[in-house]
């Protein structure tokens, strides 16, 4: 990302803090709701908090998400990483929720969210372009989706995305997102304090048309780091966050 974008981004973000009055502690009731995270398989994720229903990358079910259903539920905001044939389907969402799809800075109901451009491929994004990781705070917590990053997190990116208190990664690798190894890297610069592994191997998969890699791959790269496996759901509020990183892994139900 060029100098003179950081800049932009930045001067955009702390004015749009100070206008909202966010630099100020929050209400109560914002830091204690919590927000609900949702998995509805692969990078797909519904977060529901603070009066807010948001959608994270639905898809088109084939290849590595052949077996999911489709994730068609009612949700006011879409934020989509990246537009290929698999990814960012939205056309039977129901309603009329507000889409975002570019790097930038947008205000949602009060809310700041950040598009944060990145390559979605290791060659520099040309072979499947740019993806936009999504950050935004809800409920008093600080949340990243890295949507299908695969190449390293640069300097100016890390300084946008701050310390994430949830960050969504993909592990599974493949052409288009980190591999387990990558995803560590990424990890260790980021200092989350939950991480909820993305984009992995699981039974939903084509065997003649998905090439990544089961979670347990990522997992044996962090022997000393906490793991809880979860249904589908889990709800964090900003009291209960921990202090060093601990990976949550939530089931998708078949």
């Amino acid at each position: 990302m060029k100098r003179r974008q950081l800049i932009r981004y930045m001067a955009s973000s702390v004015g749009t803090a100070i206008g909202l009055g966010i630099v100020q502690k929050l209400p109560v009731q914002a830091q204690t709701s919590g927000v609900t995270v949702r998995s509805l398989g692969h990078m797909c994720f519904q977060f529901t908090g603070d009066g807010r229903r948001i959608l994270v990358n639905p898809f088109r079910p084939i290849g590595c998400t052949a077996g999911y259903r489709a994730p068609n539920v009612a949700t006011d905001l879409v934020m989509i990483s990246s537009f290929l044939f698999d990814e960012g389907f939205t056309d039977e969402i129901p309603g009329n929720p507000r889409i975002l799809s570019e790097p930038g800075i947008y205000q949602f109901t009060g809310m700041q969210v950040q598009g944060i451009e990145m390559a979605h491929d290791r060659n520099q994004g040309r072979q499947f372009g740019t993806n936009v990781a999504w950050r935004w705070n809800q409920a008093g917590l600080n949340i990243l989706h890295l949507g299908g990053a695969a190449a390293p997190i640069t300097v100016e990116q890390r300084i946008l995305m701050g310390r994430p208190d949830v960050l969504l990664i993909p592990v599974g690798g493949g052409a288009k997102a980190y591999n387990p190894t990558e995803a560590v890297e990424a990890i260790r610069g980021l200092n989350p304090r939950i991480v909820i592994p993305t984009q992995y191997r699981t039974q939903a998969a084509d065997a003649n048309a998905c090439d990544i890699q089961p979670i347990e791959d990522f997992l044996n790269l962090l022997p000393d780091t906490p793991v809880q496996r979860l249904g589908d759901s889990v709800t964090f509020t900003r009291s209960n966050l921990p202090e060093n990183t601990v990976i949550r892994v939530l089931s998708y139900q078949f």
